[in-house]
């Protein structure tokens, strides 16, 4: 396993990091997996042996069931506390009460009590805004989250699916105020769903801020088990849940150039849609969730394949955004100034 600092903070995660929101049978949540403790407790056993040292969770997980049993299967393993790294969020609906979701000082503090609870822990290693909230003011999120910081309770701040001007406006905010500030950005990014890539990762780039990839075989439709008329195996997540969104023409182009690579390599396809990522400077972890310990096993063995330069070019010729403005025009402006001058003498 190898590590990768989290932006320019000074903490290593693991590049492959334990994804839960397969964890747990609350409601609709059971459609990503159903989990139950001892498949739980296997695979954070598994992960953590194999150098996984990050596991991502939230609380709006089976309504705090993968927190509570990623606590347990922690204790019960006896994994030592400063070898791991721990993130959770909060923002999503957790009852139907009038302040049971969103991002006040009233939800958020309760919630990390919460969590915490749950999870058996006395801190929080990462505690990201899962989401927006168009109601409460950023500036009351911040606050509180930099109380939480000073408090000792959390470690680090980071948020999830956020525009790039909301980003930069809470940056700007801590930065006013001498607060806290974000760290990292959990968002979605496949070889079939660059988007990414024209607005938010620049601005992680610029800002110095870590990317903790999710969804990064897009719903299950990146192992190539999947046909184009969307048949795909019995029981899939993708099959029952369609999400996230993704252009399945230019998905099912990557998939064919992806499968003879593969078989190259002599792996699944879903390796390669991860070794891609983990060629992408910015990207700091991948959330790899799985439903079985296989496929756990597989994910985890992505960091091991190394994608030549030819394999490379053929991902990002047939994965290339299309063009879109200001982003064309921006590249053509800024081309007389990308080469030092040449000197006359």
């Amino acid at each position: 396993m190898k590590y990768r600092l989290l932006g320019k903070t000074g903490l290593y995660v693991s590049e492959l990091c334990l994804g839960t929101m397969t964890y747990g049978s609350a409601g609709f949540w059971q459609v990503m997996g159903g989990l139950d403790q001892a498949a739980v407790t296997a695979q954070v056993k598994y992960a953590f042996e194999q150098g996984v040292n990050f596991i991502d969770t939230a609380n709006v997980y089976s309504f705090g069931q993968s927190e509570q049993l990623v606590g347990q299967a922690i204790k019960k393993l006896g994994l030592p506390r400063d070898e791991l790294v721990i993130a959770t969020k909060a923002t999503g609906i957790m009852n139907e009460l009038p302040n049971g979701r969103g991002q006040s000082r009233y939800h958020l503090t309760n919630e990390v009590e919460a969590s915490l609870k749950r999870l058996q822990l006395d801190h929080l290693d990462l505690y990201l805004l899962h989401g927006i909230d168009p109601l409460t003011p950023i500036e009351e999120a911040l606050e509180t989250l930099n109380d939480l910081v000073r408090s000792g309770k959390v470690r680090y701040i980071g948020l999830c699916n956020m525009a790039a001007w909301q980003i930069m406006k809470g940056l700007g905010i801590s930065e006013r105020r001498g607060w806290a500030h974000f760290v990292a950005a959990q968002a979605y990014y496949s070889i079939a769903g660059r988007d990414l890539e024209r607005e938010v990762l620049p601005l992680l780039r610029d800002q110095g801020m870590g990317l903790m990839v999710w969804s990064p075989l897009a719903g299950g439709l990146l192992t190539g088990k999947f046909a184009p008329d969307g048949k795909g195996p019995e029981g899939s997540r993708r099959s029952k849940f369609d999400f996230p969104v993704v252009d399945k023409e230019r998905a099912f182009r990557c998939l064919e150039v992806m499968r003879p690579i593969a078989e190259r390599h002599g792996v699944s396809i879903a390796r390669i849609a991860l070794a891609w990522l983990l060629t992408q400077r910015e990207v700091s972890t991948v959330i790899v969730g799985a439903r079985t310990i296989e496929q756990l096993k597989d994910n985890l063995g992505a960091g091991e394949v190394i994608l030549g330069d030819e394999e490379l070019q053929e991902l990002a010729q047939v994965s290339r955004l299309p063009e879109e403005y200001p982003g064309w025009m921006l590249e053509r402006q800024g081309q007389y100034r990308s080469e030092p001058p040449v000197s006359n003498s």
